[in-house]
């Protein structure tokens, strides 16, 4: 554990950065724009639970190198790791030299992790698997975010998104197990059509993935508090969460116990290894 002030009250174990398991990912500039003086604000104050930073929608496009480079910098200097989003789906409407030039540029200005989404696309499994190949060449980590919505990823109304029709889970799980085996790193877990803009939550899919992928491999998208409030009280405070940078200091209270709502007030426990 890091050392944080009033220490001798006791509260659920966390281990360490670099670690493997309870990653709290956070979302970089999308619903507010910020930059790195911000960023070390977040780190000098909560950084020990900090874990990675994911640009979303491109947000990255729209920034000048040297700021995007500064600020990955920032992460790097805190131990942790910087994620593209999902950008990707974008880029590859355009084809396959675009993609080329997107991931060597990625690389340039010191980015960690390739996020690959497909929530907007029709997109083969061979050439999903031939991005992660492409993300791994590079001597990048690949992240392949799959789901069960399709018209996922831009906070489309929930009426909207059950007209489409969702996937099932077995096709997920399929999809994850042969990226995995492909190389991929960890595999992000499309929040909408399980428990973003649905008319009920499908923790049945979650239940699923955990128990066949396990907890260290996949990572849930959790920007709302009763959702990650929901998979740290089911799934102990190991599980992996994508999360708003808004968020960190709800998220990590909760993981360690130190403070909840009635429903997790003293239940979040860990005695750790």
């Amino acid at each position: 554990m890091a050392e944080t002030t009033f220490s001798f009250i006791p509260r659920a174990a966390r281990t360490a950065k670099p670690r493997q398991r309870g990653l709290t990912e956070i979302r970089g500039p999308y619903y507010s724009a910020y930059g790195k003086r911000h960023l070390a604000d977040l780190f000098e104050t909560m950084g020990a639970w900090i874990d990675g930073v994911k640009y979303a929608g491109g947000s990255f496009a729209l920034m000048p190198p040297e700021a995007v480079r500064s600020f990955n910098k920032t992460a790097h200097d805190h131990g942790a790791y910087i994620s593209t989003g999902g950008w990707l789906e974008n880029v590859m409407r355009f084809g396959p030299d675009a993609i080329g030039r997107y991931i060597e540029e990625v690389k340039s200005l010191g980015f960690d992790v390739v996020e690959i989404s497909a929530g907007f696309v029709s997109l083969p499994t061979d050439s999903l698997l031939r991005l992660v190949r492409m993300v791994k060449k590079a001597g990048l980590k690949a992240k392949p975010e799959v789901g069960i919505q399709f018209g996922a990823g831009g906070d489309t109304a929930a009426a909207e998104l059950e007209a489409e029709g969702t996937r099932d889970v077995s096709w997920l799980i399929a999809q994850a197990e042969r990226v995995l085996d492909a190389g991929a790193d960890i595999i992000m877990i499309e929040s909408e059509g399980i428990t973003e803009n649905v008319t009920r939550w499908r923790t049945d899919v979650a239940a699923r993935v955990i128990d066949s992928l396990g907890l260290e491999k996949v990572m849930f998208e959790a920007a709302d508090p009763p959702v990650f409030e929901w998979y740290v009280k089911n799934y102990g405070n190991e599980v992996n969460l994508f999360v708003d940078h808004s968020q960190i200091v709800q998220l990590e209270a909760l993981r360690q116990g130190i403070w909840g709502t009635k429903s997790t007030w003293g239940r979040i426990q860990n005695i750790g290894g």
